[in-house]
């Protein structure tokens, strides 16, 4: 059997907050202390890290999401035979303010199902271009849990209905298909904190905000692919990323790729 490889891919993608994207597979390699100015959300998808923080020991099993603050040494080495594969997002101080740290080093390690859920579909959106909205989304709701988590007193968030702020997001999104927009945008044009925004769009359509920009896009795809456009083409000027992020959304909401589809139309 072929020996594992370390390796490593890191990327700057455009969504406002993240400094960093880090996926790395060591198999023996261990960090010496060091410090990061941003934030180190963690999570291991094979194996386990173990590390000290504050000079006290943590670590890392696969259903933990691990969130280290800023400028506080911190060191890193497997805790289990083979190594550790780990994705990592680093953020700015935009997403978590620096009253958090104190409570971040008493309690690094999270167990959350939830929460681990959404940063592995964050790192997924991450890696996607074209994507960013569905990416900034997931951050602003990744972001306000692990506050929950910092500050337990604040208790969860209430629940509240907001047509008119839903309403006027998703004119804003009919306005922008094609330009796009990012979360932050719509958060300053609209008056209202980002996290208020995907619940209230969500709980007034029953689909978080990307998800209906990319269906908007969809759309104005297939007329244009029924007009016999070519699929490169369309991707252009209905606002996709290139043809491939297209081909992604096309096939997710219709079934079959641009290509087939307009091959099948009469």
């Amino acid at each position: 059997m072929a020996a594992v490889q370390d390796h490593v891919t890191a990327w700057r993608p455009g969504v406002p907050g993240v400094t960093e994207v880090f996926h790395a597979r060591f198999t023996a390699y261990a960090y010496p202390m060091h410090v990061h100015d941003a934030w180190t959300l963690l999570i291991v998808d094979d194996g386990a890290v173990r590390y000290d923080l504050d000079r006290h020991e943590h670590g890392t099993p696969h259903d933990t999401v691990s969130l280290l603050p800023p400028h506080v040494p911190h060191n890193g080495s497997p805790a289990t035979p083979g190594g550790f594969r780990k994705r990592v997002v680093y953020l700015d101080g935009s997403r978590l303010g620096q009253e958090l740290i104190g409570p971040a080093v008493d309690r690094p390690d999270l167990r959350d199902p939830v929460l681990r859920t959404r940063v592995a579909r964050l790192h997924s959106a991450l890696a996607r271009p074209g994507d960013e909205l569905e990416a900034e989304s997931r951050l602003t709701l990744v972001a306000e849990r692990l506050r929950r988590h910092l500050r337990p007193r604040a208790g969860a968030p209430r629940r509240f209905r907001d047509p008119v702020l839903a309403r006027a997001l998703r004119e804003l999104l009919d306005a922008r298909v094609v330009a796009g927009l990012s979360l932050e945008e719509a958060a300053r044009v609209l008056h209202a904190h980002p996290a208020h925004l995907v619940r209230a769009f969500s709980g007034a359509y029953g689909i978080a905000p990307h998800q209906y920009l990319m269906s908007r896009r969809v759309g104005r795809a297939r007329r244009l692919l029924l007009d016999g456009v070519p699929p490169g083409e369309v991707a252009q000027v209905t606002g996709f990323y290139d043809q491939a992020h297209l081909t992604r959304h096309f096939r997710k909401l219709v079934g079959v790729t641009p290509g087939r589809y307009r091959g099948g139309s009469r």
